[in-house]
């Protein structure tokens, strides 16, 4: 029995030591992401669209706002001159004007408003390509692992030579200048 339980034991061992030696031999290494989107040449174009659209809407928020302002303006200054019932009618138009320009915010801001679909839109071909670059380097460089340090992930430390960042810019077809 003594012997049955060394050898389970010594067993166990050897388990872990092959385990441990398998995930140390493997190959792993990082990329940033950042950087690759800021070197691509398509991201500055979707980023300049997608600044176009953020002015335009949000110019056409303040609008709504300065509208609303200029309203309850006007109200305040005819407010002596009006009827309760013509007083309330316009306090009723602003209070939907309000209304209106908050429901325009949240449609074209909001968590899944118009501005982060459209973002959502223009990105996701970009991050295609740039995911089917570092799946190919991944594969050509044998690598078990790749982090991406722009995500931040409990990366303490990076060493520069595991840095795949260059290698995917090289695979979209990017030179570092």
């Amino acid at each position: 029995m003594k012997n049955f339980l060394n050898l389970l034991i010594l067993s166990a061992i050897l388990v872990l030591a092959t385990g441990i030696q398998q995930v140390a031999a493997q190959k792993w290494g990082y990329i940033d992401s950042e950087y690759i989107l800021n070197k691509h040449p398509d991201y500055k174009l979707v980023q300049n669209e997608l600044e176009a659209l953020n002015t335009a809407w949000k110019k056409e928020a303040q609008n709504l706002e300065r509208e609303v302002k200029e309203m309850l303006s006007n109200l305040k200054a005819e407010e002596v001159l009006l009827t309760e019932e013509m007083y309330q009618e316009r306090m009723s138009a602003i209070e939907e004007k309000q209304k209106g320009a908050v429901a325009f915010n949240n449609r074209v801001f909001g968590i899944n408003g118009q501005y982060y679909q459209k973002q959502s839109e223009l990105l996701q071909p970009l991050q295609s390509k740039i995911f089917d670059a570092i799946d190919r380097v991944a594969k050509r460089n044998g690598l078990a692992a790749l982090h991406d340090k722009a995500a931040n992930m409990g990366l303490i430390y990076t060493d520069p030579r595991h840095d795949y960042s260059e290698f995917v810019l090289e695979e979209l077809g990017i030179e570092n200048k």
